[in-house]
């Protein structure tokens, strides 16, 4: 039994530790670089932004990769002027837009791509331009955009054109039935002495206001 939990936590691991690490790392000249959604989890159809940091890479004696010397160490003393020199370019399949990078305000080296992905999946940033005098045409990927159901409670709150026609639909098949209950009433009744019309009219009107409760009753 143990056996089994120890393969299960082997095939999760890989899951979780990308969802622990929610930004991607890459190396650029002497630049480490980093991107990651401000605004976690992410979700279609709400403003977010892109979060992009430009930092120095601190040399690494014992780690050969770049990028693996560059995960291994934290953001720190930021390159700041990078506004105007660099843009990020978001594709979403077929689909393009250039996003020009507004600087945080208390963190140098830190910027921001505003956008509002309207659909869920997995988007590429591709970052153009220079940092200072180093050229940077690299493509990164944030973390995937997640569609917007996964956060509202308890159901969507925007009706769709599918919910409405089945309303409208369940709506004309109970009024069909409520006519049809009233049919029969009135058929039986025409069965009886033609001296009870009185009786048969009181009848009618009792039968009538039974089937509209049970018509309230289902609509709730």
């Amino acid at each position: 039994m143990e056996t089994k939990y120890l393969v299960l936590f082997l095939l999760l691991a890989p899951g979780f530790a990308e969802m622990a690490h929610a930004h991607t790392v890459d190396v650029v000249g002497d630049y480490r670089v980093e991107i990651g959604w401000m605004n976690e989890p992410v979700v279609s159809g709400e403003t977010n932004a892109i979060e992009f940091y430009v930092s120095p890479l601190i040399p690494c004696p014992n780690i050969q990769e770049p990028i693996k010397c560059a995960e291994s160490q934290p953001f720190q003393n930021g390159v700041a002027g990078l506004k105007d020199t660099i843009k990020m370019r978001l594709i979403y399949k077929a689909d393009t837009i250039t996003l020009p990078l507004a600087p945080d305000h208390n963190i140098s080296g830190k910027y921001h791509a505003f956008v509002n992905p309207t659909v869920s999946g997995f988007y590429q940033a591709n970052i153009l331009g220079t940092i200072e005098e180093t050229p940077i045409s690299l493509s990164m990927h944030p973390p995937k955009v997640a569609e917007r159901s996964y956060i509202e409670f308890p159901e969507p709150s925007d009706l769709t054109i599918t919910q409405i026609i089945d309303g409208h639909t369940a709506l004309i098949a109970e009024v069909n039935d409520l006519k049809e209950a009233v049919n029969i009433i009135e058929d039986s009744e025409s069965q009886m002495s033609v001296g009870y019309d009185g009786i048969s009219m009181g009848i009618s009107g009792i039968a009538i206001a039974i089937a509209t409760v049970a018509l309230i009753k289902t609509r709730k």
